[in-house]
């Protein structure tokens, strides 16, 4: 019996085609190896039924992006670790098709503090990295604060504009009740633990914290612990 050789080197001899063209096939999640998808080019074979997919494609393929609703309590670094096909919301329209390798090396630009939730971005993409951080003052955020405790006018006014944090003056922003309990935040460039000290500042005690927008981005239907990509059509 010979002996255990790599996938790609397999396929490329079997087809035939190139060793670069092997890779892209199985990367791309075109390739069975008795009739299970194997999506490593260095996978070991020896004997087994190596078969291409219909519509299999040799092409590299595009970074993604994808966002997810964090649960509070996760750090966001680690928010991959969320990521599975079994989490991935049922109602994603984006029609791609999920391969293992767009599940690894995610960036998050803006990360959400462990005790909050909500809207976090995770992408291969430099191009969206580049918006996030360099637009971080220009995009809007909004958040939903739920809050126990009262505010007077003149204290809604304070979480509006004048309050400070860290030794610096806080810019304007848009802040309403949205119910007995909650609190809408609409913001740009806010900082780590700002949204908490501002409401303590005025009295409230916190109970939590949600981020449900970013730009013209929502978060929308998603639940704790789902995700989904992020649609061509998209923007932030």
């Amino acid at each position: 019996m010979s002996d255990p050789v790599r996938l790609s080197k397999r396929l490329a001899e079997l087809l035939p085609c190139s060793r670069r063209e092997a890779e892209l096939y199985i990367e791309n999640g075109g390739v069975t190896v008795d009739g299970i998808v194997v999506e490593e080019p260095q996978f070991k074979v020896q004997g087994q039924a190596i078969a291409l997919l219909p519509g299999a494609k040799a092409e590299p393929q595009p970074p993604i992006t994808l966002i997810l609703h964090k649960p509070a309590g996760f750090d966001s670094e680690h928010a991959s670790e969320l990521l599975s096909a079994a989490s991935r919301a049922a109602d994603d329209a984006s029609g791609v098709h999920l391969l293992k390798r767009h599940l690894q090396r995610l960036s998050v630009p803006l990360p959400l503090d462990t005790e909050s939730s909500g809207l976090l971005v995770l992408t291969q993409t430099w191009g969206v990295i580049r918006k996030l951080t360099d637009d971080f003052s220009k995009i809007e955020q909004e958040y939903i604060v739920d809050v126990a405790g009262t505010l007077t006018a003149e204290q809604l006014k304070q979480l509006q504009f004048g309050l400070s944090y860290r030794g610096r003056p806080l810019t304007p922003c848009k802040v309403s009740w949205q119910s007995e309990t909650r609190l809408r935040f609409a913001l740009k460039a806010p900082q780590p633990g700002q949204i908490a000290h501002v409401c303590r500042t005025v009295g409230l005690q916190v109970l939590g914290i949600r981020r449900i927008r970013i730009g013209g981005l929502a978060m929308a239907k998603l639940q704790p612990g789902q995700w989904r990509y992020l649609s061509a059509h998209e923007r932030f």
